[in-house]
């Protein structure tokens, strides 16, 4: 059935089913599609979660016409962190950076679409939903990981040394990466990483966050469990060019 403009919406979850159902799309994604495993892959109920999900919001692509789940994005502001002793990303990076800026904090991640909605709006309208959010709630930080398949760091060299080297964050703003399956983003800084190889590269999400004026903390993280590489992404809700808003202005 083809997916047409009017039959999708997007919303925050409301309750149990809408979080089963979630976790059902991220399972279909990202363990029977890319491959992904770890602690939080429940293969007999076939949904993928963990202990973040309970406290966090989530925001679904809906299809009206049949109620199923076409796309996810969890959320996860200051007060949901505090629950559960920190934001998911400072399993990966050092966010103190981010924290004492003073600002309203929202981090994005686990974002999915089903495969027949991809290519078409339905991106769109979650990213113009999360928009809104920040706007009503004065979100000034917008932050998470964003992910390059695959977990070899120097097979990714060109991309990662180019958001190094034209993307880093500002000291002030600049997470780190930590512990044993952190990597340099740019470990020759004297080897050539040409815009249009890095750009060919770069996931599409990574480069939505791009087209935004993100930055990227310092050091990839290696997720062995979800088969990724991950940059911490970092948005300044203020300096979202006027362009952009106006593309996701409800």
């Amino acid at each position: 059935m083809p997916l047409l403009d009017d039959s999708l919406r997007a919303r925050l979850a409301t309750g149990e089913d809408d979080l089963r159902a979630v976790q059902r799309l991220r399972y279909d994604v990202f363990v029977d599609e890319l491959g992904a495993g770890g602690d939080g892959v429940d293969h007999a109920t076939r949904r993928e979660g963990d202990r973040f999900d309970p406290h966090a919001e989530h925001l679904l692509l809906e299809d009206r016409r049949t109620g199923r789940v076409l796309g996810a994005y969890r959320l996860m502001t200051d007060a949901a962190a505090r629950t559960t002793g920190g934001f998911y990303g400072e399993g990966e990076y050092d966010l103190s950076r981010l924290r004492a800026a003073g600002l309203p904090l929202l981090e994005l991640g686990r974002s999915c679409l089903a495969r027949e909605a991809r290519g078409g709006p339905g991106m769109h309208l979650i990213w113009r939903e999360i928009g809104r959010l920040v706007a009503e709630r004065n979100i000034g930080l917008v932050f998470g990981v964003a992910s390059f398949p695959g977990t070899d760091p120097a097979a990714l060299r060109v991309p990662l040394a180019w958001l190094g080297r034209e993307r880093l964050a500002p000291p002030a703003l600049r997470p780190r990466a930590l512990g044993p399956t952190a990597a340099p983003l740019d470990p020759d800084p004297g080897a050539p990483a040409p815009a249009r190889e890095a750009a060919a590269a770069m996931p599409a999400l990574l480069k939505a966050y791009l087209r935004l004026g993100a930055w990227v903390g310092e050091g990839a993280w290696v997720d062995h469990a979800f088969g990724t590489t991950d940059v911490c992404v970092v948005l300044d809700a203020a300096r979202v060019p006027a362009a952009a808003r106006a593309r996701y202005a409800a």
